[in-house]
């Protein structure tokens, strides 16, 4: 067994102002999104420029975190705002939904293809291998929260965390096991897949099935949020239900993406040919 060993979730503190863990992530998150996006722009055959890059990470930013802030509010934290009304502020206090940040991401990318005249489907395929990063760092920061801990288990790798009761139990790190699969492996096959055109909706296609997968496998290990608990049974949980359709949805569009074989406009004619 390992020992938890309980992290200060807060990296820096001068005075008044405190940098906490978890915002560090989310700064890992976008700045290697945005070094990731400007490699892919600057290689020969794209049809992305530096300045689209800036541009549509700057929408992504603010999507991201209204987003992701908004949809855990809907999804998970009604009763924290009505308990305390001004909660829905506090980020630093952790409340992020993957599934709401990738709605306001969803947004967020709409409203650039719009005002560049990009097919919508191209903006998403490009961003797709984007985020992995950044999820994985989001998890690492679960981690030093000490936050999203997995079910009691006997496994060698299982971390002995000490509750507020004083109670010490041996949890599965689903945090950690979020972050290799869907930070680690989702980053590694997403920048293997689309270090060549594909098909266009492929690289959506792959990032919704993959990130769907993970998700429902990790949910099986996996305590629920207190106020939701479990949806059904003993195992039904409301990830598992916001990730179901983000599962189909990719198997959907590879399979849409593969019969119709159309061209990405991410591409120059002669590189995509």
């Amino acid at each position: 067994m390992l020992h938890y060993p309980g992290f200060d979730p807060v990296a820096l503190a001068l005075g008044p102002i405190k940098l906490r863990w978890y915002g560090i992530m989310y700064v890992i998150g976008f700045l290697s999104a945005w070094g990731l996006a400007r490699h892919r722009a600057a290689k020969p055959g794209s049809t992305w420029t530096p300045l689209d890059v800036d541009d549509v990470l700057f929408f992504a930013v603010f999507g991201v975190i209204l987003g992701g802030r908004i949809g855990w509010l809907l999804f998970y934290g009604q009763q924290a705002l009505q308990e305390d009304p001004s909660y829905w502020y506090k980020i630093w206090l952790g409340g992020m939904s993957f599934h709401g940040g990738l709605i306001g991401v969803l947004v967020a990318l709409w409203f650039f293809a719009w005002r560049r005249g990009r097919r919508l489907v191209d903006v998403f395929d490009f961003a797709a291998p984007l985020p992995a990063i950044g999820i994985g760092a989001g998890r690492i920061g679960n981690f030093i929260n000490g936050e999203l801990w997995g079910k009691p288990t006997d496994v060698p790798w299982a971390f002995q965390v000490t509750r507020e009761d004083g109670v010490v139990q041996a949890l599965h790190a689903s945090q950690l096991y979020e972050a290799a699969l869907e930070g680690l492996m989702l980053f590694a096959i997403l920048w293997w897949f689309t270090s060549r055109p594909r098909p266009r909706w492929a690289p959506s296609g792959l990032f919704l099935a993959c990130y769907g997968l993970f998700r429902i496998l990790v949910e099986l290990v996996r305590v629920p949020d207190a106020q939701l608990g479990y949806l059904a049974g003993s195992w039904l949980t409301m990830g598992m239900i916001l990730s179901s359709p983000m599962l189909l949805a990719g198997i959907a569009m590879l399979a849409y993406a593969y019969a119709t074989r159309t061209s990405s406009g991410n591409f120059t004619a002669a590189v995509a040919g």
